[in-house]
């Protein structure tokens, strides 16, 4: 009695098995979708032009001579190259770097302006020349003052 309950056990297992492997998905579903995801498949050709150098031997006054020819060939191959698109994800890591890169840059550039600001900046020297002169000026006009301040 317990054979043929194991019997019909493994059948309804497998029935099942059967009705999901039935049910499911196929490729070209999965295809469909990852062509409207933007996926692609291209068929790129590459002809290939091989020269070689043949040699033929002919007989010329009791002796035999070889003439060289020069032989091309073109080879043509063909092969499937895929696009797959980026993800969400990637795209926006990829982003990330790039705004990283550029703050970097950015810091670096104004680390560079800093330094080179401070070392164009000299003291005027004919603004102290002019100022000293006009105050020698100045005391000397005042040493002629009737009023002494």
């Amino acid at each position: 009695m317990t054979g043929c309950t194991l019997k019909l056990r493994n059948k309804l297992i497998l029935s099942v098995i059967f009705t999901i492997l039935a049910t499911s998905c196929s490729v070209n579903y999965h295809v469909r979708k990852a062509i409207k995801k933007g996926y692609r498949c291209d068929t790129i050709e590459d002809t290939f032009i091989i020269t070689s150098i043949d040699s033929i031997p002919y007989v010329l006054r009791d002796s035999i001579m070889w003439e060289r020819v020069l032989v091309q060939k073109d080879t043509i191959v063909r092969y499937k190259r895929s696009f797959v698109p980026k993800t969400r994800f990637q795209t926006r890591i990829e982003y990330r770097l790039k705004r990283d890169t550029l703050r970097m840059i950015e810091k670096v550039e104004v680390v560079k302006w800093k330094t080179e600001r401070n070392k164009k900046t000299k003291a005027n020297l004919w603004l102290f020349i002019i100022g000293f002169g006009m105050g020698f000026l100045a005391n000397w006009l005042l040493k002629f003052s009737k009023n002494v301040l």
